[in-house]
């Protein structure tokens, strides 16, 4: 492996981490309540949360500087809205209204009976009122106007015209002539069948009542009664009625905090229950039940500090942010099992500075990794054009990085103060000294309560867990078998297929009215709206930008080519097309106007435009010139997310060919326009944040090797993530988009540590290696995984989807990031076993105490699997003395510090024949490895060997048999012995 290292920075770096470990321990005091005092002062800028939250969902849910809000401002600038002749479909944003759907519970809404209850409805609306000062706010003051009068719902008049007898009158549609006009029916009258054109039932009716644009402060208020009036006269009998405002969806947005409030407190229950269990030990003075609940008080802190912290400095605060704490929980225990892991790795019998000491450079690594990965994936997530997502990158790593310090030293801290209870064996619940070891015949009830501080004699340490135990007698060689490879090998093959066929079924953009909770009203109103008014889209308007010589026929020819264009796409109504132009020219032709000479065109345009004052709204003819003008075309069958992508893209790829200088406009833009910078923003984010994580990779992880399969582990859980993401019916939208990043750098912590632990492993064989590493690293990998799923698996509960998608995205990244870590990639490692050192490893004292950096601090050593075999181990080398050879090569006679035991086989234990090798290295004196020579007195005079590929001199000791100085051959002296 010698060759393959590059520890340049990862050295320097476990150093550093072991000198700081060093001084935190012997002042943990001041590292103890620096943390609290700190998070004291900046947890003080949660009085500003009010002032920070921006839940503006234009704002934060749609790209910043989008084409669509160019567009707005021109439409805006050119055709300004004239509140005396009012005209939804000349709006440049959604208006302000209220609504409501009522739907037949028959299956005709054009009965008597249902529009008598649609007409009490519409009274109702009418006569609401609201008290604001000394004056009372009606609609009949706020409605907008057209001639005088409030917007009318076209449907009532014709119900009030026709009567009783309206079921007996043939309605056409989408067309209907009533008196001198036709009335479109589009928007009011939904879910018909239609006999030609004309009605033969409809399900439901929709009715909207415009407001003025003037005053907010007055509408508003107005809306809001409409909000608490309007539910209590729902108790109807033919009809049911959903509704809605201008105001509604943003209410209800805003109102989702309040559903995850007591989400947050239950996931910190959950977290610190887990720690917990997960650090309980059945001796109560090693126990680490004080140990977990302050690591996740650790974490606490530094979500309070960062929040704080942002508030302070005025990060607006939206509602996306609100995820945060569930992911940083999740962090904070994984770091917390890895400093804990380290620690129960150091001596006992070592100073607790010093134990910190070697926790800290053992596991500086593997956090520090951690926490840069993900650092930098939020960072990278501020390249997104969306204000809820930079929002929720700032603030998530900011906490990420109070995590990462606080673990090193509020938390490292506590470490030292729970070691010097530990040292002074003391009950971990009532720290009164207790004994290690109880008088016999005590119940085990009595050794659990009252008898603690075991370790393990042979090494020091704590004592080993039983789940790395699992993993290294039953899971690990399970995974090495022949067959369960060729099995993980299809699992994968299937995961692959599967993972690209969802990538071709995913959606992209969020639905508004997923901005919602479930059970909102607003959702309610949604789909009726999309289930019974989906047939016609938005009147889209196409606006002829600068001046353009509308009476030259050459320019004409142009532009009726591009309107042809557009009436020719497959979402495009032909027969609905509103044009100014259209009708001005109709109106030349019956007047006898030459139009096509600039002078005429222009003299006359003012005239038509008193006659039709609706067309007055949509051209800027001003000093005799015309800056720009618009038409209108209808679109139909947009009611999905897919749907509204294919007709923004193809509605601007029209109007780009045309020679004409047009533009194309509808406020649903604003929103549509994620569309365009969605699919194009996570690829470049996940690439350039890839990138980086493979430069981290190969900086701070000592072997190349690794960083290659950190590179592939990355690949294949984004691929993984994304396919099963939209068979679990999540959008590519701003929310999934960013979580995509995130799960870059959870698939980092995965794959980093078990192949560099497999790389590192000193074991002949992949299979060996395989098994090593995941003896090293199986349980915590568990743990840190299962950790992050019980941080945010109360969200699943949510009724709202962001925090839903946050789950369910959180949930596949950590789900396949610890299956590529505990079955793809040990598997996959061991046919691509390469780097490997053709000598046999050098034993010495520092590889049996160092560990490997990547946060599994076991000593690179392996264990003994079972207490029989332990057993045998001692009786063997109390059954030996060591003694001089002789052809008088006599070793020094000094204690040595290092005893290494020999491992026999099983039956040749059991059957006192011992195969023997001609050199096995024993244990060290002054720096230099000794040889024991194992033999019998028919063979007196074996002497040391030397490796052929060596020519340094060795020294040796000889052991004889203590009983009757016989040691029968084995028969087979070909089986290893392996030493420890």
């Amino acid at each position: 492996m010698a060759g393959c290292n590059t520890d340049c920075v990862e050295k320097p770096i476990s150093i550093a981490f072991q000198k700081f470990g060093r001084f935190v321990g012997r002042h943990p005091w001041w590292f103890f309540i620096c943390p609290l005092f700190i998070s004291a002062v900046l947890g003080s800028g949660f009085y500003f949360l009010e002032d920070r939250e921006a839940n503006n969902i234009e704002e934060q849910f749609t790209p910043v500087n989008g084409p669509a809000k160019l567009e707005r401002l021109f439409v805006q600038e050119n055709f300004p809205q004239n509140d005396s002749v009012f005209s939804s479909q000349r709006l440049y944003t959604d208006g302000v209204y209220a609504s409501f759907i009522a739907v037949s519970k028959s299956s005709n809404i054009l009965t008597e009976d249902a529009l008598n209850e649609i007409l009490k409805l519409d009274k109702n609306v009418r006569e609401l009122s609201v008290i604001m000062g000394d004056e009372a706010l009606t609609y009949d003051g706020l409605c907008a106007r057209k001639y005088n009068k409030c917007m009318p719902n076209k449907i009532l008049d014709v119900v009030h015209y026709y009567g009783n007898n309206i079921e007996r009158t043939e309605l056409t549609f989408p067309f209907l002539r009533f008196g001198f006009t036709h009335i479109f029916l589009g928007y009011s009258v939904g879910g018909v069948t239609l006999n030609s054109t004309v009605i033969k039932r409809a399900k439901a009716v929709r009715l909207f009542y415009f407001l003025k644009h003037g005053n907010r402060s007055r509408t508003d208020l107005w809306l809001n009664e409409f909000l608490r009036v309007f539910p209590t006269n729902l108790n109807l009998t033919f009809v049911k009625v959903t509704y809605s405002t201008s105001l509604s969806r943003q209410v209800e947005f805003e109102a989702n905090t309040k559903d995850v409030i007591p989400l947050f407190s239950i996931t910190y229950v959950i977290a610190i229950v887990f720690s917990i269990l997960s650090c309980l030990r059945f001796d109560c003075v090693r126990n680490k039940v004080w140990v977990a609940s302050f690591g996740v008080i650790s974490a606490g802190l530094a979500v309070l500090s960062s929040f704080g912290m942002m508030l302070h400095i005025g990060v607006p605060f939206v509602m996306t942010v609100a995820n945060s704490p569930f992911l940083i929980l999740g962090i904070g225990v994984d770091d917390m099992f890895i400093l804990i892991s380290c620690w129960q790795q150091t001596n006992v019998h070592d100073k607790v500075e010093d134990r910190l000491a070697n926790t800290y450079k053992e596991a500086a690594i593997s956090i520090t990794i951690t926490t840069l990965t993900d650092v930098l994936a939020f960072y990278i997530g501020l390249m997104t054009p969306f204000r809820s997502v930079q929002s929720f990158c700032l603030y998530t790593s900011a906490s990420i990085l109070f995590c990462y310090l606080y673990s090193i030293t509020f938390f490292g801290a506590f470490l030292v103060l729970n070691g010097r209870r530990e040292n002074s064996n003391k009950h971990w619940l009532t720290c009164n000294e207790v004994p290690e070891a109880g008088p016999a015949g005590q119940s085990k009830w009595h050794d659990l309560c009252c008898v603690g501080g075991a370790y393990d004699a042979r090494t020091g340490r704590e004592e080993v867990q039983p789940m790395n135990h699992f993993f290294k007698r039953y899971y690990g060689p399970f995974m090495t078998k022949s067959g369960t490879k060729l099995l993980v090998i299809l699992l994968y093959a299937m995961y692959l297929c599967v993972s690209m066929y969802g990538c071709f079924q995913i959606q992209e953009g969020i639905d508004l009215r997923h901005l919602a909770a479930d059970d909102s009203y607003v959702v309610q109103y949604y789909n009726d709206e999309k289930a019974y008014f989906s047939e016609y889209g938005p009147n889209i308007m196409v606006v002829i930008r600068g001046e353009f010589a509308y009476w030259d026929e050459r320019n004409m020819s142009d532009l009726e080519t591009c309107v042809e264009d557009f009436k020719n796409l497959s979402f495009i109504e032909k027969d609905i097309f509103t044009s100014w132009l259209k009708s001005y020219k109709y109106y030349g032709y019956h007047t006898n106007l030459n139009l096509t000479a600039e002078h005429v065109f222009k003299k006359n345009l003012g005239l038509f435009l008193r006659f039709y004052s609706d067309f007055k709204q949509d051209i800027n003819f001003t000093d005799n010139s015309i800056h720009a003008s618009r038409f209108f075309i209808q679109t139909v069958n947009i009611s999905t997310a897919l749907d509204e992508m294919n007709m923004l893209n193809k509605l601007r790829d029209t109007a780009k060919k045309c020679p004409v200088p047009l533009m194309v406009y509808h406020p649903a833009f604003i929103y549509h326009d994620q569309y365009a910078v969605i699919v194009s923003n996570t690829i470049q984010n996940v690439a350039v944040t890839a990138a980086v994580m493979l430069v981290i990779s190969l900086l701070l992880i000592p072997n190349p090797l690794c960083s290659l399969w950190v590179t592939f582990s990355i690949a294949s859980v984004i691929l993984g993530v994304t396919g099963f993401m939209a068979l679990w019916d999540v959008n590519l939208d701003a929310i999934s988009m960013i979580i995509l990043v995130v799960c870059i750098g959870f698939s980092v912590d995965f794959s980093a540590h078990i192949s560099y632990a497999f790389v590192s492993s000193k074991k002949p064989s992949g299979n060996e290696k395989a098994v090593e590493a995941l003896y090293h690293l199986g349980y915590p990998i568990v743990q840190g995984a299962v950790s992050t799923i019980l941080g945010v698996v109360v969200l699943s509960a949510s009724k709202n989807y962001i925090f839903r998608t946050f789950f369910k995205i959180m949930f596949l990244v950590i789900f396949f990031g610890l299956f590529h870590g505990i079955m793809f990639i040990p598997v996959f490692l061991t046919f691509f076993d390469l780097c490997i050192s053709e000598s046999p490893p050098k034993i010495s004292k520092q590889n049996e105490q160092e560990g490997i950096a990547m946060g599994n601090c076991q000593a690179k050593s392996t264990q003994k699997s079972g207490g029989e075999d332990e057993d045998k181990d001692k009786q063997i080398y109390v059954n030996h003395t060591f003694v001089s050879d002789t052809n008088n090569q006599v070793c020094q006679s000094q204690t040595s510090p290092v005893i290494w035991t020999v491992t026999l086989n099983n039956h040749h234990a059991a059957t006192d024949q011992v195969c023997l090798a001609s050199t096995i290295p024993m244990f060290k004196v002054d720096s230099e490895t000794y040889e024991v020579h194992m033999h019998t007195e028919s063979n007196n005079a074996l002497t040391c060997h030397q490796n052929q590929a060596s020519q340094e001199d060795h020294n040796c000791v000889m052991a004889n048999n203590l009983h009757d100085g016989n040691i029968p051959a084995s028969p087979n002296c070909s089986e290893a012995i392996s030493h420890k």
